[in-house]
């Protein structure tokens, strides 16, 4: 169907199917047929983008919304969707489209509508429940590592899991890659600890000195990241938390990290 290909392109199905789980054998006797994994995905894509409840989704997928939501539900707890960002991360190292000279680091936060895990009172927004997505882009503001947390939580605590989550990327030529040689970041990162836990691992830290200097004076080298949270915010599913379970909703943020991604293979 037209609505399958446009939301999953031939290159992005090729993708998925090198981190989707096997398809369980069906019983011997029959049973109810399958639904094709390429229209749920594109179902699962849909809600993403367009920001719809399950129940809404269209029937021109093939499946119901039942079964869409069972099989994100299978899929997350698998963490289909941050192998997906890697094998795209990969393709992107593989014909040198990262530049690792310097990457940049923000968060964004947003409003949890039915709480859960992961949230805590956000201080901008009156102390009502909210969540806290942590972002580290390379100098194109191509996302390679992605984290949630509290709204409550401090940014300085994100930048150490997100420096650890940067997997090993593939390089055009040599061995894979997952160290920048710089990281920029406003004064919300400016610790010491932090500088020198960053020079331990060889990346010279540019963070804004707290009553020093302005963080705009890195501006010219940070809008890359704020950019790509503008194109978080593309992703209506992620203008507010409606998901309970916090891995679903580190799902949808994985989808949209793998989707920028891929943008940038399709173009």
């Amino acid at each position: 169907m037209e609505i399958v290909q446009q939301l999953v392109p031939d290159k992005l199905w090729e993708l998925f199917q090198r981190v989707a789980p096997e398809v369980p054998r069906r019983p011997q006797g029959g049973g109810r047929r399958r639904a094709d994994d390429r229209g749920v995905l594109a179902a699962i894509l849909f809600v993403a983008t367009s920001g719809c409840t399950w129940r809404q989704l269209p029937p021109v997928f093939g499946a119901s919304w039942q079964t869409v939501h069972r099989r994100f539900t299978h899929w997350s707890q698998g963490r289909v969707w941050a192998k997906l960002h890697r094998v795209v991360l990969d393709e992107l190292g593989s014909e040198g489209i990262i530049d690792w000279s310097r990457c940049a680091i923000d968060s964004v936060s947003l409003r949890a509508v039915k709480g859960g895990p992961l949230t805590g009172p956000n201080p901008t927004d009156r102390g009502k429940k909210g969540s806290k997505i942590h972002l580290l882009t390379d100098r194109r503001g191509l996302p390679i590592s992605v984290g949630i947390s509290g709204a409550n939580t401090h940014d300085g605590q994100g930048l150490e899991p997100l420096v650890r989550g940067i997997p090993p990327i593939r390089s055009r030529r040599g061995p894979r890659r997952r160290r920048p040689a710089k990281l920029h970041g406003d004064k919300a990162y400016d610790y010491p600890h932090l500088r020198r836990w960053l020079r331990q691992r060889s990346i010279t830290p540019r963070i804004a000195r707290k009553g020093l200097e302005s963080s705009e004076r890195l501006g010219r080298h940070r809008w890359v990241v704020e950019r790509t949270v503008a194109w978080l915010n593309a992703f209506r599913r992620l203008h507010r938390r409606y998901e309970r379970l916090a891995n679903h909703f580190l799902g949808f943020v994985g989808i949209a990290a793998a989707l920028i991604c891929y943008r940038r293979i399709a173009n």
